[in-house]
């Protein structure tokens, strides 16, 4: 729903299951009208729309894609931005590091993200702008020398090229303004500010610039232009505060940078800050939150410096002295505390004071996904669950 008459606010649907079409619209179905009832009862909801490849491949069968639209537009909903992160399942199996396959340096990548745009394409109300988040590249541990890493940041910045080329033929045919959202993570091959403006000026801008340069005959300056305007930057508020990095630096420095940013996913990492009185507490309460399904990159900074632990099993094994750790778990947003621990959502009240006074971003998703998963003392019916965060960041508008 449109907020302040700027922002697009809603929550993503990578919270229910979307292994295919039919269970992906079956889920929509059952949460969606429910939630919109809920907290935009006589406005028009937006979706924050998440389809697996095969989900996407199938939705873009016979006329199942009109259908799907006309649904929307009967439910009074609509589409301003997907999730194109998780390729494959994202729930009922293992995820952990696979969420980053098949990465940046793939075609197959190219060809799934292309697809869900021109999807989102069709599904976009016209006047507005869409966009979908992605993978940082690829996964830092899969790359362990610097000659690789280095191949893998100069394949990935040829293929976001295709995809800038993509989006200009795209607007130039509809009018409609779609950009890709890369999504830094701890432990991606781009993971905090200053690894995502690295890879934009040493690799994407000049590698990028000169393949548009040369399919195009456009200017330098023009083919910049495309590049900052079509790949933009997700800024999910768990991932920054994982590196502990404060909301207001990083959008400092992407504007000076000339880089947007194309959404805000909304989520809160959990917080360890020890206390010798009851650290054995401490340690339990974290343990309850060891799960198999998904990555949970443990993180802390010493001396200016972070540290990634790249799962929380290790962590827990270790068991050494901390003062904080931050473990990636997007916990619900609305939780300060809980047993014996604590979150990010600190995080999360800043980058809402700054949007009140620059509205960098017009798109904003909330992204807690974990519910399945959660320790059973903070699991509530799922629509409740979801009804429940969006009322409570509304507030903060």
């Amino acid at each position: 729903m449109l907020v302040n008459n700027t922002f697009h606010y809603t929550y993503c649907t990578n919270i229910h299951g979307g292994e295919n079409w039919e269970i992906t619209l079956k889920n929509l179905e059952e949460f969606v009208p429910t939630v919109k009832k809920e907290v935009a009862s006589n406005v028009p909801f937006g979706l924050g729309l998440r389809l697996s490849n095969k989900a996407s491949e199938e939705l873009q069968l016979g006329d199942n894609l009109v259908q799907f639209k006309n649904w929307l537009d009967t439910n009074g909903l609509y589409v301003f931005t997907m999730n194109g992160f998780p390729y494959g399942n994202f729930h009922n199996e293992v995820v952990k590091d696979m969420v980053h396959a098949p990465d940046w340096t793939t075609n197959n990548r190219v060809v799934y993200t292309k697809r869900l745009f021109d999807q989102l394409a069709f599904l976009l109300p016209d006047g507005q702008e869409g966009g979908i988040s992605t993978s940082p590249i690829s996964y830092k541990h899969w790359h362990t020398s610097e000659e690789d890493t280095e191949k893998v940041l100069e394949i990935g910045a040829k293929n976001l090229t295709s995809i800038v080329l993509h989006l200009t033929k795209v607007e130039k045919e509809t009018g409609k303004y779609l950009h890709l959202d890369i999504e830094p993570e701890p432990d991606g091959m781009l993971e905090n500010t200053l690894e995502f403006l690295s890879f934009y000026n040493q690799y994407l801008l000049p590698i990028a610039g000169e393949i548009i340069q040369s399919e195009t005959g456009i200017s330098k300056d023009k083919a910049e232009e495309l590049i900052y305007r079509h790949i933009t930057i997700c800024y999910d508020v768990c991932h920054f505060s994982l590196a502990f990095e404060e909301p207001k630096d990083t959008f400092l420095a992407l504007k000076k940078a000339n880089i947007k940013v194309g959404k805000i996913q909304v989520s809160s990492a959990l917080k360890i800050i020890f206390d010798n009185t009851k650290n054995g507490a401490i340690w339990q309460s974290l343990a309850n939150f060891n799960e198999a399904t998904y990555l949970h990159q443990v993180t802390e900074k010493v001396n200016g410096l972070v540290t990634v632990y790249n799962d929380l099993p290790i962590i827990l094994e270790q068991k050494k002295k901390h003062t904080e750790l931050r473990a990636h778990f997007h916990v619900p947003i609305f939780l300060e505390a809980f047993d014996n621990l604590l979150s990010t959502q600190d995080q999360i009240l800043k980058v809402m004071e700054y949007l009140k006074a620059d509205a960098i971003s017009k798109h904003i998703e909330v992204e807690t996904y974990t519910w399945e998963v959660l320790p059973e003392n903070l699991k509530i019916p799922l629509d409740k669950s979801i009804s429940r965060e969006l009322k409570w960041l509304l507030q903060k508008f």
